[in-house]
């Protein structure tokens, strides 16, 4: 065995999360306690005991990371976020503490809306300038990859704009971006009387355009009363289906309206929100190998209910996946371990398939089958937690206790807090 660059040492074990969502989840997350890790050309190289080590591995160029008896995991995966935006609204979230609701809100010019105006009038420098501390945070939560969406440009300028600051940011900074074609998120104030028209330029011109020049890896729907009818979003996600981008839905988040049929019925990675689905949408999601992307943030923020069934989707066979849904309007949070304790809270999961859903879980709903996982030979994207146990991070709701973060065999943040027990 080569010299090891890096190595994590003095665990209370590392969970490898090599197992699969059909099986309980606390077998899943494969604990080895007191595991070391040992890390060479952003690789995992070895996982083990120590005493397993073979003479020579570590070397005087070798450095040496003590756990201090804490535990070590897998780089979290946000599977949905819109983190690249202009403008704020403060004024709608205390509009909804006083009792408007979120269709209230953008009926009367707000929300999404509102959001698009300020990226509009953003350039792309801005974009990313607003986007980089949005994404440090994140990364400080142990967050080592991250989707994000388009959908607060709603043109093709604008779109594009979106999603090259995307492809722009993920090289400027650690955190992966794995971006997301949302031009189907609501119809533009221009088009309002033209629904038909705008369908057109969806189809027509951003799918083709976003293709064409790779920024993509998904196209996103917004299927929900206020924004795109079942039908409009099967139009939408054939076409992009048909130029390689793979279908997602936001689905059944504010009304039971068949979203999580169609994700099954379309092939769709996911079908994300899913506070109202139907008990036949979990069985469709279930039979067509969707991916149940909830956040519970989101649900916070808006003061609604209910949560998302997350206890009859893992009973389902469901894949359970959580992300922050960070966003102005909905979800100004990237906190991930807050979702992680919602979703114990409100959404039915238990600390252990938080944790799945926020490692390997999330990776799967985005096809990256390397990630969310410890695995030799996979990218050595880790998190040491300055806790001895996964179960603490929900329980501590909302704190974070990533103490040192590793993506691509680097470190990328260094925390030493104090140590919890």
């Amino acid at each position: 065995m080569e010299t090891l660059e890096l190595l994590v040492r003095n665990t209370s074990e590392v969970l490898t999360v090599e197992g699969s969502h059909t099986e309980p989840a606390e077998s899943a997350l494969t604990p080895r306690p007191n595991a070391c890790v040992g890390v060479r050309r952003g690789k995992v190289l070895y996982v083990g005991p120590e005493s397993g080590l073979p003479k020579g591995t570590v070397g005087p160029s070798t450095r040496v990371i003590d756990a201090h008896g804490q535990f070590v995991g897998p780089g979290f995966v946000d599977p949905h976020t819109h983190a690249v935006f202009a403008g704020e609204r403060a004024g709608e979230f205390d509009l909804r503490n006083q009792g408007a609701t979120y269709l209230q809100i953008a009926q009367a010019g707000g929300g999404i809306t509102s959001t698009v105006r300020a990226t509009r009038f953003a350039s792309e420098e801005d974009l990313i300038r607003l986007a980089l501390p949005r994404l440090q945070a994140m990364l400080e939560y142990g967050i080592t990859t991250a989707e994000v969406k388009s959908g607060y440009g709603l043109n093709l300028q604008d779109e594009l704009k979106i999603l090259k600051a995307v492809q722009r940011l993920s090289a400027l900074q650690p955190l992966e971006l794995v971006p997301t074609r949302l031009c189907a998120h609501a119809i533009p104030e221009e088009y309002r009387e033209w629904r038909e028209a705008y369908m057109d330029l969806c189809i027509r011109e951003i799918i083709p355009a976003v293709a064409e020049q790779g920024l993509a890896r998904f196209c996103d729907v917004f299927a929900e009363e206020g924004a795109f009818t079942l039908s409009e979003a099967r139009r939408i996600l054939v076409a992009a289906k048909k130029l390689g981008l793979k279908p997602r839905l936001h689905a059944d988040q504010l009304t039971a309206g068949g979203g999580a049929e169609l994700a099954a019925e379309v092939g769709a990675a996911t079908a994300d929100h899913l506070e109202h689905v139907s008990d036949a949408g979990i069985r469709a999601l279930a039979a067509a190998g969707v991916t149940a992307v909830l956040v519970p943030t989101s649900t916070l923020f808006l003061r609604v209910r209910p949560y998302a069934p997350g206890r009859k989707l893992r009973e389902a066979g469901v894949n359970v996946a959580l992300g922050t849904n960070l966003n102005p309007g909905s979800a100004m949070s990237e906190n991930l371990p807050l979702a992680m304790g919602l979703a114990c809270l409100e959404n039915g999961l238990t600390a252990a398939e938080a944790y799945w859903a926020t490692t390997r879980g999330a990776a799967l709903a985005l096809g990256l089958n390397t990630y969310g996982r410890i695995v030799v030979g996979d990218p050595a994207n880790l998190v040491v937690f300055s806790c001895s146990n996964y179960r603490h991070l929900p329980y501590h709701l909302g704190i974070n206790h990533a103490r040192i973060v590793i993506k691509d065999g680097h470190v990328v943040v260094e925390n030493e807090r104090a140590l919890c027990s």
